[in-house]
C-alpha cells in the first residue's frame, strides 16, 4: 500500500490544476483499474469545484517520485513520455509508482496541443 498524490490538470495554458491525495492505494491494481477509481471519487469528493468533476481525464503520467528531481515546468513534465505515460494493462507497480509517487491525470489530447506550443495564459 502506498499513498500517491494524483494532480489534476484541466488545463495547461491556464495552469488549472488541483492536488488529490489518496492513502493505501494498492500499487498491484492495474492502471485502467486506478483511472475509474480515481474518476468515480473525484464525482462526488466535496470541495473539487464543478469542472473538475465533469472533465474528461484519459491520461496518467508519472510526475516525480519522492526524493527525485522535479520538472522545470510549472505544470507538467513534457519530457520522456515513453517511460513516465502509463499504460492501462500494465499495474501501478509496472509502470514504476512508488510511495509518495505524484501522478499527472489529464486528456492526451490536450496535452499533446501543449506540447506543440507550450505556453502558459495569465
Amino acid at each position: 500500500m502506498a499513498t500517491v498524490t494524483v494532480r489534476l490538470i484541466r488545463s495547461f495554458e491556464h495552469r488549472n490544476l488541483k492536488h488529490v491525495v489518496y492513502h493505501d492505494v494498492d500499487l498491484s491494481q492495474s492502471v485502467s483499474n486506478f483511472k475509474d477509481f480515481i474518476r468515480n471519487d473525484i464525482v462526488t469528493r466535496p470541495g473539487l469545484p464543478p469542472p473538475y468533476k465533469k472533465y474528461s481525464f484519459d491520461t496518467l503520467k508519472i510526475s516525480h517520485k519522492a526524493h527525485g528531481s522535479k520538472s522545470n515546468n510549472p505544470v507538467i513534465n513534457v519530457e520522456e513520455d515513453e517511460q513516465l505515460i502509463m499504460k492501462d494493462g500494465d499495474t501501478l507497480i509496472d509502470s514504476g509508482v512508488e510511495n509518495e509517487t505524484e501522478i499527472s491525470f489529464f486528456r492526451l489530447e490536450d496535452y499533446q496541443a501543449y506540447k506543440q506550443d507550450p505556453h502558459l495564459v495569465w
